[in-house]
């Protein structure tokens, strides 16, 4: 292929200059429409998948395709940011609808059950902007040192790297090799038992380890494993998955200590990634925070950073402080946000429990919400604070499982 060929959905070979030439599904709904005729049952959908399929770049091995997802961020984002410095009001309507959509955006998505790389981009494309606005509309004015500068931009480099290594494998349970799929049928009768979450356990070892003078509370007591705990069938991964491994609707995939998936990182957070992820949520926290404080310090002069992102006069005196404001309250917002799902992580990571498991305590009535209801407790595995947090920090230093297959 040369840089500007590439082959389509249906396997043909097609050129970019030909992305507007025989698209029956177009060119059926533009006839229905000038006709005043409804489009048939998933016309929408189709030439969406057409665009999609043809929405390419060349490259040098073929032009390649260009998620649909990601280009909103990287157009709007700039648009609405320069708009929303023109006047305050402006800015005031447009970084409370910004939250709103995207909020939208993710509950949409979530209820199709789809994967998307919009929030991935958004998140990358805002730190990508928010420092070159720094660079190009606060440092130049002469109030930030140059020490500060290298110190924030650290900081930005080792979120990035905590975040790559959170995009990395959350430690996927494998899937059984060929057509031979363990299947329900296979495991003994007497060990399988039903139970009202569609979850089915083997139960036997774990019993026997807590009847055998290991006590709830000792701290020695393996976190995985207590009293009760059960290993669970996935219908739909056809394998047995460890206590605690749970199934990933949009990834398909089953997860070792599954905590949520997370739309910002376009992954699971399991087992494997769980430390880069709080450690790429700390990352960001510090380097916002501190980023903020510098750009309020600059244009805001004599004031507090708390004081100053209320009450700043003459912010909006000229365009350049004008930006730098209205990025410094788009970071607020956004940084708000992280903290948020970040204290709610500590607090889980300090009982014990993840977000699957609180979801489903609250969903079954087992569990006990603490702290206002930030935190749902289980009781299954919380082991004392210290504990908890011990065995938090030695997630992925253990010896792996024996895989699915050899359970089965």
């Amino acid at each position: 292929l040369c840089c500007c060929e590439y082959v389509d959905r249906r396997g043909q070979r097609n050129h970019l200059v030909a992305c507007c030439c025989d698209c029956e599904e177009l060119d059926d709904g533009c006839d229905r429409w000038l006709t005043c005729k409804s489009l048939p049952p998933g016309a929408l959908e189709r030439i969406a998948d057409t665009i999609a399929d043809r929405l390419r770049v060349p490259w040098f091995s073929g032009a390649v395709k260009i998620n649909v997802s990601l280009v909103p961020p990287l157009v709007l984002l700039p648009v609405f940011l320069h708009v929303a410095a023109l006047h305050f009001l402006l800015g005031l309507i447009i970084l409370t609808s910004l939250p709103v959509v995207v909020l939208w955006y993710y509950y949409l998505t979530h209820r199709r059950k789809e994967r998307t790389l919009f929030f991935l981009s958004l998140g990358l494309f805002s730190l990508g902007y928010m420092y070159y606005v720094f660079l190009r509309e606060v440092v130049p004015r002469g109030h930030v040192e140059y020490s500060q500068v290298v110190v924030l931009t650290c900081g930005l480099i080792l979120m990035l790297a905590a975040l790559s290594r959170a995009k990395k494998d959350p430690g996927y349970l494998p899937i059984p090799a060929g057509n031979e799929k363990p299947s329900h049928q296979d495991l003994p009768s007497k060990s399988v038992r039903g139970s009202s979450s569609g979850l089915h356990g083997i139960s036997d070892a774990a019993s026997s380890r807590a009847v055998n003078g290991q006590a709830k509370g000792h701290c020695r007591m393996p976190a995985e494993q207590p009293e009760g705990v059960k290993k669970d069938w996935c219908t739909k991964c056809q394998l047995v998955r460890p206590a605690r491994a749970g199934h990933c609707r949009l990834c398909g995939r089953c997860v070792r200590r599954l905590d949520h998936h997370c739309v910002w990182i376009n992954s699971c957070v399991g087992e494997q990634n769980h430390q880069a992820f709080i450690l790429a949520l700390s990352f960001f926290m510090l380097t916002s925070v501190y980023g903020i404080t510098l750009t309020l310090h600059t244009i805001c002069r004599g004031r507090t950073p708390f004081v100053a992102l209320f009450y700043c006069p003459g912010a909006y005196s000229d365009y350049s402080s004008a930006l730098s404001f209205t990025c410094v309250w788009y970071c607020a917002i956004v940084t708000a946000g992280m903290g948020y799902i970040l204290v709610i992580q500590l607090l889980n990571i300090s009982y014990n429990v993840t977000e699957r498991e609180a979801r489903l305590a609250l969903r079954d009535n087992t569990g006990r919400r603490l702290l206002g209801g930030l935190v749902i407790d289980t009781g299954q595995y919380n082991r004392g604070l210290l504990c908890n947090w011990g065995h938090f920090l030695s997630l992925g230093s253990s010896p792996p499982q024996r895989s699915a297959e050899d359970i089965v």
